[in-house]
């Protein structure tokens, strides 16, 4: 087990935000604890990783990553009622699936389907609007710009491939300013990672783009400078981010934000996808109804 002195002080290579251990100091769901962190309290999702009070973990933009220090219960350090989650060897041998792994899979499905129809009901209608405003800038020779940290980061290149590779036979200019990792590495070392996003939107961006930011926290700073750079050079500026929005849901100039109403990043990621695909599906319809008809690939 990885000890908490030796991950104090570390910082996530893709956004820069510094992870800390805490300890679980009380329960508030099987998804949600109050962890202390640094002498203060805050609520943490435990969704990743199957928490109990006493525990330590190495929290990360409000996410519990891994447990590292284990919480010895009254029944000792060697029983298995102090580690409840780990696999009984018999298991490992037959390749039975214990009954409570099924059952954690079909809760998480449960609630990814509940988040979507949730985000649905909310959202359909400015998914709509977002996706018409996107097309209008499309028809006008406007480009879009996708980006985001982590796994973020390969949302936006789905997102941006979907765009200027489109199955269905047009393809619009689009570009995900997290794929070149040349043009990464050199900006963070020279401008900062902070301006890894905005510094490319100040080159590449005028007046008709588009920029579609993706993250899980709304906190990382170089997602936000990117969209105040957008802002400046008057393009259309749309966001998906969970936890509230974070920093984000205090840009009063976004044009379209669509924040996730959960604080699980599994969760928020799958939900963003699902945004993600319809608003692709949205504005490919939208810019059919303003663009003259294009002749669909050959599958081969």
């Amino acid at each position: 087990m990885t000890e908490p002195d030796a991950i104090s002080g570390a910082v996530c290579v893709t956004c820069a935000d510094e992870a800390l251990p805490g300890t679980v100091v009380r329960m508030l769901g099987r998804d949600l604890a109050v962890v202390e962190t640094g002498g203060r309290q805050e609520r943490v999702s435990v969704a990743l990783v199957d928490a109990m009070v006493g525990d330590t973990v190495l929290v990360h933009a409000k996410e519990a990553l891994v447990v590292v220090d284990r919480a010895v219960d009254e029944d000792g350090p060697g029983s298995d009622a102090a580690f409840p989650d780990t696999v009984p060897m018999d298991v490992v041998v037959t390749g039975e699936i214990p009954e409570r792994i099924t059952r954690q899979v079909a809760e998480r499905l449960t609630e990814t389907a509940a988040l979507r129809r949730e985000l649905m009901d909310v959202s359909a209608e400015r998914l709509t609007r977002c996706a018409e405003a996107m097309a209008q800038r499309f028809a006008e020779g406007g480009r879009l710009f996708t980006f985001g940290n982590g796994t973020s980061s390969t949302d936006a290149q789905e997102l941006a491939a979907l765009f200027s590779c489109s199955p269905r036979g047009r393809a619009l200019p689009a570009l995900c300013l997290a794929g070149d990792v040349a043009v990464v590495t050199a900006l963070s070392d020279e401008a900062g990672f902070e301006a890894v996003f905005s510094t490319q939107i100040a080159a590449y961006g005028r007046p008709g783009d588009i920029a579609i930011a993706l993250s899980t926290s709304g906190g990382s700073a170089n997602v936000v400078r990117a969209l105040e750079e957008a802002e400046r050079a008057s393009m259309l500026t749309i966001a998906l981010a969970g936890c509230e929005g974070g920093r984000l849901a205090g840009l009063g100039f976004l044009d379209h934000l669509f924040v996730i109403p959960s604080r699980s990043v599994p969760r928020i990621h799958e939900a963003q996808t699902t945004l993600c695909h319809l608003l692709w599906e949205l504005t490919e319809h939208a810019v059919a109804a303003v663009l003259p008809p294009v002749e669909a690939p050959t599958v081969r």
